[in-house]
């Protein structure tokens, strides 16, 4: 049985974030991620960037950066607090 992923409102996520940083996955390179970090500069969670692409849909270059934040920040899951 697999439990069902709980995110922090949209506001709360906007306090626990201090960053979201671009990266290599180490483990496969050609491939994306964008991980998000704390104040206290601590890796809450991440996020593979083809995926974020796809689940964002089509939106004008000039936007896109800005809907994929938006798009983190309602996603950031509950257990990020516990970090």
């Amino acid at each position: 049985m697999s439990e069902e992923v709980k995110f922090l409102p949209f506001a709360e996520a906007r306090q626990l974030v201090a960053a979201i940083q671009e990266e290599e996955d180490i483990y496969h390179q050609d491939r994306r991620i964008l991980t998000v970090y704390n104040h206290d500069d601590r890796e809450v969670c991440w996020f593979d960037f083809e995926e974020l692409e796809k689940a964002v849909g089509e939106v004008p270059k000039d936007q896109k950066k800005e809907m994929i934040q938006d798009y983190i920040l309602k996603h950031i899951p509950d257990w990020a607090l516990d970090i």
